[in-house]
C-alpha cells in the first residue's frame, strides 16, 4: 500500500514544509479545506479529501473526514491479517501520518464580542475523532497535534523509521490535548449555564515553567497557569528582571497580590511566607512603603512587595536598603529601574492591571491527597447591615477607618489570625496559631510601644475575654471581630470597663 499522511490543520506554521519532506519521503498527502489550498499554492501534490472519500464535503464543512474511508485507514491494524484483508477488499488505504490541529475555540471565546453561536460552531467534531483513532492506533501511526513535533517525526523518519517511543509519546500529546480541548468546551458551557459546583469537574492548566524544585530543595515542582489567564493574576505579569520565579515565591507573591487588590489607595504589602508582615497606605508609593517597612523591619527582609501603584526612584532607592526577593507591581519608572536593576538577585515583575478584581467566575481550590476542595473566593469584608456596635462606647470616626484598614489585612492573614493597626499601616500581625490568644500576644508583642493607640481586627471571634485582657494592657483603643460566640457578653463586659469600643460584623475570615 501506499504511504500517505493526512494533513489538516488551524494552525498552518511549518506545515509546508513538514509535507515537503514527507513527499520527499515518498509519502502522498491527503488534505481538506484551507490546508490543502496552502500546500496547493506551495506547489505540492494533494489528494482532497472528497476524491479520496468518493463523497462531497457538505452541511458548510461540518462533514469532511468523518467517513469509513477515512478511519478504516486509520484503525486497521497492520499485524491484524483479518482487518488488513477486509480494508483491500473494500479498497481502502491505511493512513500512517497525521497531522491535525483542531479549530481555534480557545481563541473564539477569548473574543470579547463572541456570540454563543459562534462558540458553538467552532467545537471541531472530525479534528478530534481523527486524533483520537490515530492515537488508538498509535503502533501503526503517528499522530502529530502540536507543530513542535514536526521535527522529531521527520528527523526520525527520514533516518529509516518512526520510533514506537517517539508514537507512544505523540499518542500521549494527542489525549492530553482532547482533554483540554473538551475541558475548555465544558467549562464555557457551564459558565453560560451558570453552574458554579457541577457533578464533575475538569480544569485545563498549561505549563509556565518548570522550577528548580518545590517548596524544598527535595521536592519536584513546576508551574502551571490557566488555559485562560486571569486578569490582575501572577500568571498575566511580565518578569523584568531577576532570576526565574521559585515555587515559594509564586506561593508567597500570590498572597501579597490577593491583600493588595483590596486597597485603592496606593497601597504596599510586605508578605514573607504567604502571611502580610507589614501593610502601609499613603498618599505616595514612597509614603506607603515607608509605613509598611516600619510596620515590621525585621520580618520584610527577604520578603515580597506587592504595590498597586507605579513604583518611582524615591521609593526604589527605600526597597534597596534591604534585600527584598519580588516587587510586584503596577510598573516601574525608568530611574526605578536604574536603581533596582544594581541588585541582581531581586525579580521585579509588572503587572498593569494589578488593581483589577478577581472575576466572578474563578473558584479558590484547595489541593488535599485524593481530592480537591473548591470553594468561592472570600470577597466579602463584611455586609454593612450586620454591623453592630456592641459597647457603651462607639468607635470614633478615625477609630472606624483604622477597624477598616485593618479587618482588610485579618482577611488575608493565616488564621488564627489577629491584626493591630493605626488607620494606615499594621503595627502588629499575629498569624497561624492555634489558639487566639497566643495570636494576640504575638501581634502585641511584634508591635511593642507602637501598640498603644492602635485598633485589633480579629478573624472570629473571642471565646474568651482574655484578648481583651490583652488588649487593655497593651493600650488598644477599638476592635472589630465577627462576634457569635456564647460568651460574646463577657468579652463586651470587658471592653466596657476599660471603654474599648468594640463592633461586631458577622462575616469571619478564616485562612488556612
Amino acid at each position: 500500500m501506499k504511504k500517505r499522511a493526512l494533513v489538516s490543520v488551524s494552525d498552518k506554521a511549518g506545515i509546508v514544509e513538514f509535507c515537503k519532506r514527507l513527499v520527499a519521503c515518498d509519502y502522498e498527502i491527503i488534505s481538506t479545506g484551507g490546508t490543502a489550498k496552502a500546500l496547493k499554492d506551495a506547489g505540492l501534490p494533494v489528494i482532497g479529501i472528497s476524491e479520496l472519500t468518493g463523497f462531497p464535503e457538505c452541511l458548510d464543512g461540518r462533514v469532511k473526514t468523518l467517513h469509513p474511508v477515512v478511519h478504516a485507514g486509520l484503525l486497521a491494524m497492520r499485524s491484524n491479517p483479518e482487518h488488513m484483508a477486509q480494508i483491500e477488499k473494500l479498497g481502502i488505504n491505511t493512513i500512517d501520518i497525521v497531522a491535525v490541529n483542531l479549530y481555534p475555540f480557545k481563541a473564539t471565546i477569548s473574543k470579547p464580542d463572541v456570540t454563543f453561536a459562534d462558540a458553538v460552531e467552532n467545537i471541531d467534531i472530525g479534528g478530534p475523532t481523527m486524533l483520537r483513532a490515530a492515537a488508538k492506533n498509535y503502533q501503526d501511526v503517528a499522530v502529530v497535534v502540536d507543530p513542535n513535533d514536526y521535527e522529531r517525526v521527520l528527523s526520525e523518519l527520514e533516518n529509516g523509521a518512526i520510533t514506537l517511543e517517539t508514537k507512544k509519546y505523540l499518542q500521549y500529546k494527542v489525549f492530553a490535548h482532547t482533554a483540554v480541548y473538551d475541558s475548555m468546551i465544558s467549562n464555557y458551557l457551564a459558565q453560560q449555564l451558570d453552574i458554579r459546583y457541577p457533578e464533575t469537574v475538569t480544569f485545563a492548566y498549561e505549563k509556565a515553567q518548570d522550577m528548580r524544585y518545590g517548596e524544598n530543595p527535595h521536592q519536584g515542582a513546576s508551574y502551571y497557569s490557566e488555559v485562560f489567564p486571569r486578569v490582575g493574576s501572577l500568571s498575566k505579569a511580565k518578569q523584568l528582571w531577576g532570576k526565574e520565579l521559585s515555587y515559594n515565591n509564586i506561593n508567597d507573591a500570590n498572597g501579597a497580590l490577593e491583600l493588595v487588590k483590596e486597597f485603592d489607595e496606593p497601597c504596599v504589602v510586605a508578605s514573607k511566607h504567604a502571611n502580610p508582615c507589614g501593610v502601609g497606605v499613603g498618599e505616595t508609593v514612597h509614603e506607603a512603603y515607608i509605613k509598611a517597612y516600619e510596620s515590621d523591619p525585621v520580618s520584610v527582609f527577604g520578603g515580597i512587595l506587592a504595590i498597586n501603584r507605579v513604583v518611582d526612584e524615591a521609593t526604589a532607592k527605600e526597597i534597596n536598603k534591604i534585600f527584598i526577593e519580588i516587587v510586584i507591581a503596577e510598573g516601574f519608572t525608568k530611574e526605578a529601574m536604574d536603581v533596582l536593576t544594581t541588585k541582581k538577585n531581586i525579580r521585579l515583575l509588572e503587572l498593569p492591571d494589578i488593581r483589577e478584581r478577581r472575576e466572578s467566575t474563578a473558584y479558590d481550590m484547595k489541593k488535599v491527597y485524593g481530592g480537591l476542595l473548591i470553594q468561592d473566593y472570600d470577597e466579602t469584608l463584611f455586609a454593612q447591615e450586620n454591623v453592630k456596635v456592641v459597647t457603651k462606647r462607639a468607635p470614633t470616626a478615625d477609630e472606624m477607618k483604622a477597624l477598616l484598614f485593618n479587618w482588610k489585612v485579618v482577611k488575608y492573614t493565616k488564621s488564627n489570625a489577629i491584626v493591630i493597626g493605626k488607620e494606615d499601616r499594621t503595627t502588629g500581625i499575629g498569624m497561624g496559631q492555634t489558639n487566639r490568644i497566643w495570636a494576640a500576644q504575638q501581634a502585641i508583642e511584634h508591635a511593642g510601644d507602637q501598640a498603644k493607640g492602635s485598633v485589633m481586627a480579629s478573624d472570629a471571634f473571642f471565646p474568651f475575654p482574655d484578648c481583651v485582657a490583652e488588649c487593655v494592657k497593651a493600650g488598644i483603643t477599638a476592635i472589630i471581630q465577627p462576634g457569635g460566640s456564647k460568651n460574646d457578653q463577657l468579652s463586651i463586659d470587658a471592653c466596657d470597663e476599660a471603654g474599648i469600643a468594640m463592633i461586631f460584623v458577622g462575616d469571619r475570615h478564616f485562612r488556612h
